[in-house]
């Protein structure tokens, strides 16, 4: 939902009179890769999710479909919005002269964008039970508990988003007059202050938690490794799963970072500032903002674009170039299960136990 808006920007600073044309197949572009990848995702997903029949593989398919489901539907909802302001010269009044388009626009950016990080969270706390805690992760995650975490959080996300209809906070036009996004520069709106500030502080929490989760499951997956070196078939096997699954969850890690820490930490330090992007809109021409100003707009159409590519980026580091890493991730996490059910089996017998389950070859 946020790449097109980036690139709208970039044509603001062009100069020759045919460029519009040219410019505008950026965003195009960028939606169509956004929305390719998170359908091929999606379809792998449920493809997927027919053919399991353990609860512990199907509650991590439903946390990466709906991380899928909500970049895809954030991308159909906003980008075709971006595209059709560009298309009117970049003046936003031609299309939405009541305003409420901006409100609709700054509900979905919001909603998208919490949700996302939020899924992430999701992923990450399931990945540390499965690893840490096996045996109370068998008995106490079932599928249904899943789908009700992921409702909820959708539901409280969504009502987060809505207070700026309810007169709490403020979705205001962002330059270059392509986009609305939460206002950080107006105090004297009732709320706006709590709004912004928690949306930024909320973004933050979860991808702190997403980092931590993380960071237990390397080491929870390093410490079962070392206890399994040997010169077995399984040792080896056992090593190269988690080498694996580390490299992927340190890329996942690396990509919210990335993409969403400049965005969320920019936020808060220009609402300590009261300072926001529209004080830079071309349109102003009375108005010359001071380098200061112009530097931190310069930095937050930075970190939009980095925050946009996260919606690209996710289905492919969490599931299609990964994807038999996933599917071995789910292999380790059966094994850690069986190690802790039955600690008198040794490895062997449940690697063993494991590659002859049909599922495991033909699924994630």
């Amino acid at each position: 939902m946020l790449e097109s808006n980036k690139s709208l920007r970039e044509s603001n600073v062009t100069k020759s009179g045919n460029c519009g044309s040219v410019s505008v197949l950026f965003p195009i572009t960028m939606m169509v890769t956004g929305m390719v990848g998170n359908s091929l995702a999606l379809m792998l997903v449920y493809s997927s999710y027919r053919k399991k029949e353990n609860n512990r593989k199907k509650s991590f398919l439903l946390c990466i479909g709906s991380l899928a489901l909500t970049d895809l539907f954030g991308q159909l909802l906003t980008s075709p919005i971006v595209i059709s302001v560009y298309r009117a010269d970049l003046k936003w009044d031609r299309i939405d002269s009541s305003g409420s388009l901006c409100a609709f626009f700054g509900v979905c950016m919001t909603t998208f964008g919490l949700c996302s990080l939020f899924f992430a969270s999701a992923m990450a706390i399931e990945r540390a039970l499965a690893i840490t805690s096996p045996h109370w992760y068998s008995n106490h995650m079932k599928t249904s508990v899943t789908k009700q975490i992921l409702a909820v959080i959708c539901c409280l996300v969504l009502l987060f988003s809505l207070l700026p209809v309810a007169g709490v906070g403020h979705y205001t036009l962002q330059w270059p007059g392509t986009w609305c996004f939460i206002s950080t520069g107006d105090r004297e709106v009732p709320g706006n202050m709590f709004f912004s500030i928690t949306f930024a502080v909320l973004g933050l929490f979860s991808l702190l938690v997403t980092l931590s989760c993380n960071v237990i499951t390397i080491r929870g997956l390093l410490i079962r490794c070392k206890t399994k070196l040997g010169t077995s078939h399984s040792s080896k096997q056992w090593e190269r799963l988690t080498t694996e699954t580390v490299i992927q969850l340190l890329g996942i890690m690396c990509v919210l970072l990335i993409c969403w820490a400049p965005l969320l930490v920019l936020m808060l330090r220009m609402i300590s500032t009261q300072t926001s992007s529209h004080h830079c809109k071309p349109a102003e021409v009375s108005f010359t903002p001071s380098q200061d100003i112009q530097v931190d707009c310069n930095f937050f159409l930075t970190a939009i674009r980095l925050a946009s590519l996260n919606q690209i980026l996710d289905p492919w580091v969490y599931l299609l170039l990964r994807e038999i890493t996933l599917r071995k991730f789910c292999q380790v996490a059966n094994a850690v299960s069986n190690c802790s059910i039955d600690g008198q089996k040794d490895t062997q017998t449940a690697l063993d136990a494991l590659n002859k389950q049909p599922s495991d070859t033909n699924g994630l």
